[in-house]
């Protein structure tokens, strides 16, 4: 499965919407490093608080291949249905709608994975939704409520007749939020269930367990949220393995410096100095926590105050890994 609706993508692997992390530049870097599809920070299907500066934010065009795709949260049909078409007017290529967040604060608004709790307002949300666009309209779900509650075919049976195109599944039910391991057998059975594309979800971090889960669960795609955080290129190692079935593909580190580097000048681009410098300080902590020296590294890095001293330091950083890397070499 390559393709949403009118739309052709590179492969089948997608970055998953993670609140504070899936922002335009990291997507545009997630785009560049092989993913075939990046979707965009969950964003509130009120539009009368679009105004404010987070949220103005969520709706800036990435700078990407492949089609722009929106997700929504909410739990009103008609609100949903608005916030729809107002995305797809500023030029939306395909809308998500949000039903898998567990977080408590789109729980107490009855949105995210609650909504698997209604079945009957998921299909007027579904309903509603596709009715009012002319464009792909995606899901993402859990595999239920709860463990006792796993009602995941049940839902992706109700989206297939609803018109949905696409829908993502992550392999936990909301109770378990991101505790224990992710479930593949549910997907499985969701894949069974229905004709429309399956993405399957949840702890996918390497070569080998993204070819287990697609053999696991038939499923037509894969998506990578905290995988990627640090590790971007994670997509290029998947894809060139799904590809050869072989697992030659290693970023060199002069690679990875550069990547962190032209991350770095997005995030200080597209949220100024301040802001950008703050960001910059959680991607750069995923980028180096497994690399020799990361700890004294960060500790110095994050008393860094201005974006030009950042990129200074990690070229520092990652030049003296080069060094030690020729010496051991040697």
């Amino acid at each position: 499965m390559k393709t949403i609706g009118p739309y052709q993508l590179r492969n089948n692997l997608f970055l998953a919407p993670m609140v504070g992390v899936s922002d335009t530049p990291f997507r545009e870097i997630c785009s560049q490093q092989g993913a075939g599809l990046t979707i965009g920070e969950m964003l509130t299907c009120n539009s009368e608080l679009w105004h404010n500066k987070r949220n103005q934010r969520k709706q800036i065009r990435p700078d990407i291949e492949g089609p722009i795709v929106v997700q929504i949260a909410g739990s009103d049909p008609a609100m949903m249905a608005e916030a729809a078409q107002l995305n797809a007017e500023q030029g939306a290529d395909a809308i998500d709608i949000n039903m898998g967040c567990p977080a408590k604060k789109v729980l107490k608004k009855a949105a995210g994975s609650a909504l698997l709790k209604d079945a009957e307002l998921v299909e007027k949300i579904l309903t509603t939704v596709v009715a009012a666009v002319n464009i792909p309209v995606t899901l993402k779900i859990r595999t239920g409520w709860c463990p006792k509650t796993r009602n995941g075919v049940d839902i992706a049976r109700l989206a297939e007749d609803c018109g949905v195109q696409l829908l993502s599944v992550h392999g936990r039910t909301r109770a378990d939020r991101f505790m224990g391991d992710a479930e593949y057998d549910t997907i499985a059975a969701i894949k069974q269930a229905i004709s429309i594309p399956v993405i399957a979800n949840g702890d996918i971090d390497s070569v080998d367990k993204a070819a287990r889960v697609l053999k696991h669960t038939g499923a037509d795609g894969l998506m990578i949220g905290r995988a990627a955080q640090g590790r971007p290129w994670i997509f290029r190692e998947i894809e060139h393995y799904l590809e050869t079935g072989e697992r030659s593909f290693s970023l060199p580190l002069d690679s990875k410096h550069q990547v962190i580097s032209e991350h770095l000048r997005k995030l200080h681009s597209f949220y100024g100095d301040l802001t950008g410098v703050r960001n910059a300080r959680k991607h750069v902590i995923g980028y180096t926590k497994a690399l020799p020296g990361s700890q004294q590294f960060l500790a110095q890095f994050n008393t860094i105050e201005s974006p030009a001293r950042q990129l200074e330091a990690i070229q520092h950083y990652f030049h003296q890994l080069s060094n030690d890397e020729g010496a051991i070499a040697a």
